[in-house]
Parts: C-alpha cells; sequence; structure tokens
C-alpha cells in the first residue's frame, strides 16, 4: 500500500477526517439544494419556461450530465449518512456517564440528525421514482409530453403531498443545525461569527423550506395550473 493510501485511509478513520467529509458532502448538497429551489420554482413562470429548462437538463452533455449529477448527489447524500451514523457511535462510546444531561439538552435538530437523514433518504428514492424513472405510467405519459404538466398532476395527490411536506419540515430541520456546523468543523466559525453564522443557517433553512413547500401547496390548495392537465 503507497503512502498517499496509507495516509488516506488514516484520514477518512480518523474523528476529525469523517466531520471534515460530513462537512464537505454537506456543503454539496446545501449548494446543490439552493440551485434545485431555483430551477423548480420556475413552475411558477408558466409551461414554457419550465419545460424548457427541463430539456435544457436533460440533453446537458447529450443526456448524460443529469444523470451523473444524480448519482454524484446520491453518492455524496450516503457518504454524508453513513459518516454522520460512524461519527455519532463514536461520540455515545467516547461519552461518560454524566455527560447525559449535556445531551439531554442538546437542540432536538441535532440529536435527530440521523433520522431526518435516513427519511430524506428515503424522500430521495422516491423523488428520483416518481419524477425520474417515473414508475407511475400517467406521470411518464405526461412527461414525455410536458414535465410542467407531470409535476402539477403529481401535487393533486393529497399523499405525495403530504409525504413532501413532511420531508421538507425534516430536511429544514437538519439544515438549520447542520448549515451552522459546517461552518465550525471547516474553521470558519468563532466567537465573534457564532451568531451571525447561527442566523444565516436557519435563514438559509427557512428560505429553502418555504421554497419547496410553495410549489405542492398551491397547486393541492389553490388548484395552480390545475386547468391545464384536464
Amino acid at each position: 500500500m503507497s503512502a498517499t493510501s496509507c495516509s488516506l485511509c488514516a484520514f477518512v478513520k480518523s474523528s476529525i477526517g469523517r466531520k471534515i467529509i460530513v462537512a464537505l458532502t454537506g456543503l454539496a448538497l446545501v449548494l446543490f439544494l439552493a440551485s434545485h429551489l431555483a430551477g423548480n420554482l420556475l413552475v411558477f413562470a408558466g409551461q414554457e419556461a419550465f419545460d424548457e429548462y427541463a430539456a435544457f437538463l436533460h440533453n446537458l452533455l447529450h443526456g448524460a450530465g443529469v444523470w451523473i449529477a444524480r448519482l454524484g448527489l446520491l453518492t455524496c447524500f450516503i457518504v454524508h449518512i453513513w459518516f454522520t451514523i460512524l461519527l455519532t457511535k463514536e461520540n455515545k462510546t467516547a461519552r461518560p456517564k454524566y455527560a447525559h444531561e449535556a445531551t439531554v439538552q442538546a437542540p432536538r435538530s441535532s440529536r435527530l440528525m440521523i433520522w431526518s437523514g435516513l427519511t430524506i433518504l428515503a424522500f430521495i428514492i422516491f423523488h428520483i421514482l416518481h419524477f425520474t424513472v417515473r414508475t407511475d405510467a400517467e406521470l411518464a405519459k405526461l412527461g414525455a409530453e410536458s414535465p410542467w404538466k407531470m409535476v402539477i398532476l403529481a401535487f393533486q395527490n393529497p399523499l405525495v403531498v403530504i409525504f413532501y411536506l413532511i420531508s421538507m419540515t425534516l430536511l429544514c430541520s437538519h439544515l438549520g443545525h447542520g448549515v451552522a456546523s459546517i461552518f465550525q468543523t471547516l474553521g470558519l466559525r468563532s466567537k465573534k461569527t457564532a451568531g451571525p453564522i447561527k442566523l444565516i443557517s436557519k435563514a438559509y433553512a427557512l428560505i429553502i423550506y418555504l421554497g419547496f413547500i410553495s410549489i405542492p401547496l398551491a397547486i393541492l390548495l389553490f388548484g395552480f395550473g390545475c386547468e391545464t392537465c384536464k
């Protein structure tokens, strides 16, 4: 085994190395969420704008670009969850019994990070099957005609919307704690910047939350675009 391989193995096995991996994969996912939301909000710009955006993504690198991005993001997410679980196990093993009180006082979002992460992973798999693989025959037929119409039809199903809302709630609970943790792990947080970073983390989570849930709620509750799909 080469010296480089040994150094990499030592890095991955170390607590600091694992924290950095969690932080970097988390950062990649945080940046993706912002760009994904910007694209999704084109739903409100109308069918033509959204369908053009969808066509651009699907034709990127002759169709390979969007799958490279999906597989890369899914890998980041799995690695993020896996190393978070490893760190949590290490912390529980290293924590003395008298630290239980401090754990009780920890933020709820921090204690639920793993469970919210696993739920979000389940949502991502469902989301890919629903909108990308299109296991629903009706959605697959409509998606070939217009991705915009497919989104409108999909969010007319209350069960889909409820699952979406639950997943987004857990996601943003995760983000509210996670974004600040990224700054801390990468050494960008100090006593002076702790307050503003915490505020930025909460604000980012809120913007992401309101942005994503606005689409299914507008469709299900207010009938946005539903006339087009009849």
